[in-house]
């Protein structure tokens, strides 16, 4: 008997919605902290949820991620398969192509499931040893 749960690629990914305004400030950096306990994604094996509390830490550059447009991004994730590690740095990659920051850092520490504690931290620009 196949137990395997169909769950949606990572193309079900919504880049779309994702929105940036103009960072008024250019020459006064500011770190922004932005952080959610309700991030889900699904075990592309087995279909079981994962849930995790994510955390973005960014200087802007020129521009601003809106909350909203994020909120909306960060859903799209819901049904989609995908590995923790990956769904850290796709979330890294695609907010970088959006406001293009100084810097940034996504924190991924999902709950426990069978046990096993997982957290995925990845940063831009990266340490330089990948």
């Amino acid at each position: 008997m196949d137990r395997t749960v169909p769950v949606k690629g990572e193309s079900a990914i919504d880049t779309a919605c994702l929105l940036a305004f103009q960072y008024e400030y250019p020459g006064q950096d500011c770190t922004v902290d932005v952080d959610t306990d309700e991030f889900t994604a699904v075990c592309p094996w087995t279909g079981l949820p994962d849930y995790g509390m994510l955390r973005i830490s960014y200087v802007p550059q020129d521009s601003c991620i809106e909350l909203k447009a994020l909120k909306y991004y960060l859903l799209s994730y819901r049904d989609v398969g995908v590995v923790q590690e990956h769904a850290a740095n796709r979330i890294l990659l695609d907010l970088v192509e959006l406001c293009h920051p100084k810097s940034m850092k996504v924190t991924l520490d999902y709950r426990v499931r069978g046990g096993i504690h997982t957290c995925v931290t990845v940063e831009y620009p990266g340490n330089g040893t990948g």
